[in-house]
């Protein structure tokens, strides 16, 4: 599709690096290409560089600019915080999560309880219908055994926001240490951690229109931490390897385009969300919103619709231009629906599309998918 005209709509997977960003860039490439721990001038400008994108970043989460780590993804940074809640508390074995979370938590998780012999147990919360769990199932979860709870802000399939504030403020009455893999949240909602009582909280910068490959820790500052990368001193002693200055400025201006677009640009993609939705539920018969009724992201239309696969309708879509998600992972001709959704016992009848908008898309792209789907899904259904 390279010079081609065409449609993205799965900016849940990953965004368009924004051009502010590649210009904040671009600098620490061919310029400004000193190693920050350097002793010379080269050296002194990248470390202000971070210094300035670590206030950018600590702006977005209204904490304190030595609460925030860089990282490689949002997967390390899942992982660091989840291992250094429970170096922190070794005599607790307990883990607490949901069925609903990104293979980042989720597999690491079951690794823990299942793979390494050391003997830790989980609780695996579940979500109803609508994508939300029992704030009762989790309150009894809390037991004097339990190191740490791990849910998602928002889940990245339906869109679905868990109330994480109440959920940490119970959390730390008990005791119990708490990280929110924020990754999918980070742009579309305020993230304040002065209101949220969180212990660790996790963001990815290609989620929101950084490049791929620059994640994020935040740390509170009095919660325990163990480093998962030992080695340099980098990050204060925190995170070992050299900063990658180019990518840690790139996400300090996506942070600082997040907060402008928090201000002034998400009812924009909310209504075009509605339209979407509105618009697809009145062409086809029987459609049903996965996570309807529940809090959801303003960008994130996740889609059922009767007597149809979600993998054959993405390949028409993409042969048009269109590009968005499935919610099923196939092989061989045989399609399961994803954990996200048989969770919450979505039936395999249906076939599901996600449909993640962005800050690019238009009510003509929207009008555009919502004449065409219909027409599709009667193709596939032949």
């Amino acid at each position: 599709m390279a010079g081609e005209r065409f449609i993205y709509m799965d900016n849940n997977a990953t965004t368009r690096v924004a051009p502010g960003v590649v210009e904040a860039m671009q600098p620490f490439f061919v310029e400004d290409f000193g190693n920050p721990s350097s002793g010379h001038f080269l050296g002194a400008r990248a470390a202000r560089s971070i210094a300035l994108a670590r206030e950018k970043t600590a702006s977005l989460l209204n904490c304190s600019p030595g609460e925030i780590i860089y990282t490689s993804c949002g997967t390390e940074s899942d992982v660091t915080a989840i291992i250094a809640a429970l170096e922190s508390f070794p005599e607790k074995r307990r883990v607490v999560t949901t069925a609903v979370e990104h293979p980042a938590v989720k597999n690491l998780c079951e690794a823990l309880t299942e793979k390494t012999g050391r003997d830790y147990r989980l609780t695996t919360l579940r979500v109803n219908r609508k994508g939300m769990i029992d704030l009762g199932e989790f309150k009894a979860s809390l037991t004097v055994d339990t190191a740490l709870v791990s849910v998602m802000w928002a889940n990245n399939e339906t869109g679905v926001i868990f109330p994480i504030g109440e959920m940490a403020a119970m959390a730390r009455r008990r005791g119990v240490l708490f990280h929110t893999d924020a990754v999918q949240a980070a742009g579309k909602i305020p993230l304040d951690v002065e209101e949220v009582p969180v212990d660790y909280l996790s963001l990815s910068g290609h989620k929101f229109h950084a490049p791929k490959g620059i994640g994020v820790l935040y740390v509170r500052n009095g919660s325990p931490f163990h480093p998962f990368l030992m080695g340099g001193g980098q990050e204060r002693g925190r995170r070992a390897g050299t900063e990658n200055t180019a990518y840690i400025a790139g996400l300090g201006k996506a942070c600082e385009l997040a907060a402008d677009h928090l201000r002034g640009g998400v009812e924009k993609v909310r209504e075009l969300r509605d339209r979407l939705e509105n618009g697809l539920q009145k062409m086809i018969p029987g459609a049903e919103i996965n996570g309807g009724g529940s809090p959801r992201l303003p960008n994130t239309c996740s889609i059922r619709i009767p007597g149809t696969r979600g993998d054959e309708l993405v390949k028409r879509l993409d042969e048009r231009g269109i590009c968005v998600s499935a919610g099923a992972a196939c092989k061989a001709g045989v399609c399961k629906l994803s954990h996200v959704l048989e969770a919450m016992a979505v039936p395999p009848d249906y076939g599901t599309l996600r449909l993640s908008l962005g800050m690019d898309n238009t009510g003509d792209e929207v009008d555009y998918l919502v004449k065409l789907l219909p027409e599709m899904i009667e193709q596939n259904r032949s």
